[in-house]
């Protein structure tokens, strides 16, 4: 039994995918800490499909995949903020305009220009076959992500919770909100190829939200954060080595399964522990008895 699960680790590719997988989960889960606190799950979501025009254009220029798809997912960030800033639309509204409009622009090129690159590549990632250089590229934007991240943090933490009061005391909010949207362009396309896509908002919303539920302390929401993202990177890449499936599917299924138990059993925000409190809570109440005068004849 021993043997059998140690069988993946006999073999090069599924080293490498544990290892990106596991490095690109721990980067994901710390930016969805700022996301879920901002609510830029959309933003994410929109940028995750925005990257692929991108690529296909990186593909046909001979560029390598990081610089097309960084480059997409930036120039949609910029034309949404400047719809925004500009219009009375809502920010979802916009958000859907801009990241449906790039991902069927993507979807054309792919069409038109199909032995360039595969669409089940993009969408579901396939980090298993994974080459030398994209790990480097990965690793790269990866590390610089993190990098800025932890020097960052606290003005970004003021920023996401109250933009007003940042920008009282001397921050600039507008940087910093570009910064963010920079981070998490980088990190969509550092995970494009470990997961797809369809599944990048996954990593960078499931890892925050899990967190929100089992502390009220940042700092310590960024460390439960970055563990579930690294844990389940790995598992999942494990995992999919026997079920012969989805290194992308196994990782996020994991990750939704382990908020659903987050969800109803966490000790102080949990679903299962708020309702016995609230029994326990309507129980304790003391119930009088309005007391009924009595008739009196006339």
């Amino acid at each position: 039994m021993t043997e059998l699960l140690l069988a993946p680790f006999q073999y090069d590719y599924m080293l490498r995918a544990m290892l990106v997988s596991g490095f690109i989960g721990a980067v994901c889960a710390l930016l969805s800490c700022f996301v879920t606190l901002k609510g830029w799950s959309l933003m994410g979501d929109a940028l995750s499909h925005a990257v692929v025009p991108g690529v296909s254009i990186a593909f046909l220029l001979h560029l390598p995949f990081a610089v097309g798809a960084f480059a997409s997912g930036m120039l949609a960030a910029l034309t949404m903020n400047f719809i925004k800033s500009r219009t009375r639309l809502r920010e979802d509204a916009v958000i859907g305009l801009v990241f449906t409009t790039f991902l069927a622009l993507g979807v054309l090129l792919i069409s038109l220009y199909p032995s360039n690159i595969s669409l089940t590549t993009i969408i579901l990632g396939n980090v298993l076959g994974i080459a030398d250089e994209d790990i480097l590229q990965i690793v790269i934007i990866a590390a610089v992500t993190l990098a800025v991240l932890l020097l960052k943090w606290k003005d970004l933490l003021l920023f996401t919770f109250d933009p007003h009061q940042a920008r009282a005391v001397g921050l600039n909010t507008d940087l910093l909100g570009l910064l963010l949207l920079t981070l998490l362009a980088a990190t969509a396309v550092a995970a494009l190829q470990a997961v797809g896509a369809i599944l990048v908002i996954a990593m960078l919303v499931t890892p925050g939200a899990t967190a929100y539920l089992l502390t009220d302390r940042f700092g310590r929401m960024m460390a439960i954060s970055s563990g579930i993202g690294l844990l389940t990177s790995i598992v999942g890449a494990w995992a999919s080595f026997f079920l012969n499936t989805s290194t992308g599917g196994c990782i996020v299924l994991l990750q939704t399964i382990l908020f659903l138990l987050v969800f109803f059993f966490a000790p102080k925000y949990g679903f299962v522990p708020i309702r016995r409190q609230t029994r326990r809570s309507t129980k304790s109440i003391p119930v009088t008895r309005a007391r009924v005068p009595e008739s009196h004849p006339h």
